[in-house]
């Protein structure tokens, strides 16, 4: 029996969550260890837990005035990659604290990305063993308006889109991020949509018509999502603990 694993995962909000990984996780004899930073939860000490992953949120990595447990979580980023070689995965905000935390730099986009997109792997990418076997023409839910405008000395750049230039990173053999959501499950857009002012402040930016596109696209094109979610996790895991992966 492969080695029952723990993976930290630290949440923003409670709607920005593992999603289809929680179930994911059970079937690869995975747990989950999850803390909100944004109700309040303390942050652990990482060393205690196998690998850590960083969720999505709708604050961004320079509001360390309003969410000062934001410079906390840097740290803490910083002592994993540098000095606990703690397998890590971001995603979303988690993707651009990564990129801040190490030197990197995070902007407001000149685009924003908010629905469904193609992304597309960069050259080391299309070798890169944490992609394998993922279908591109896929697009990917996507809820950001700021991005990873340069990343830090020591990423590889994995994927990109037609208006983000970062949507995957590898650091060293053990530390991943991507900037899409493979997460969404049958009730993330729900939970989204409860946080407050989202709703108003995506009509804002959108319009009616295109906030009915954005709801209608990621859920139309989440089975297909939900299998490309499975392969991701499965390649990560092949990665940091190939003892659980889909092999095991």
């Amino acid at each position: 029996m492969p080695e029952v694993r723990t993976i930290l995962v630290i949440k923003h909000m409670s709607s920005q969550n593992p999603g289809i990984f929680r179930q994911l996780a059970v079937n690869r004899g995975i747990r989950f260890f999850e803390i909100d930073l944004h109700a309040g939860d303390p942050l652990p000490d990482p060393a205690h837990f196998d690998a850590v992953w960083v969720m999505g949120g709708t604050m961004n990595v320079w509001e360390e005035d309003a969410y000062p447990w934001l410079a906390g979580e840097k740290a803490m980023i910083r002592r994993i990659v540098h000095d606990l070689d703690t397998p890590y995965l971001g995603i979303c905000l988690g993707h651009q604290l990564l990129a801040d935390a190490l030197g990197g730099e995070v902007c407001r986009g000149r685009e924003f990305e908010i629905g469904s997109y193609p992304i597309q792997p960069t050259e080391q990418g299309r070798r890169h063993p944490l992609l394998a076997g993922l279908c591109w023409h896929v697009p990917w839910a996507n809820v950001h308006i700021a991005e990873v405008s340069m990343p830090p000395e020591c990423a590889r750049v994995l994927a990109r889109s037609e208006h983000c230039s970062n949507h995957a990173m590898a650091i060293g053999d053990r530390v991943f991020s991507v900037q899409f959501h493979p997460e969404v499950c049958e009730t993330t857009l729900a939970g989204w949509l409860q946080i407050p002012g989202i709703t108003a402040f995506l009509l804002d930016l959108m319009g009616e018509t295109g906030f009915r596109t954005f709801r209608h696209d990621i859920e139309a094109n989440r089975p297909r999502t939900s299998q490309g979610a499975l392969r991701l996790f499965d390649n990560w895991l092949g990665l940091v603990f190939p003892e659980n992966g889909r092999n095991a």
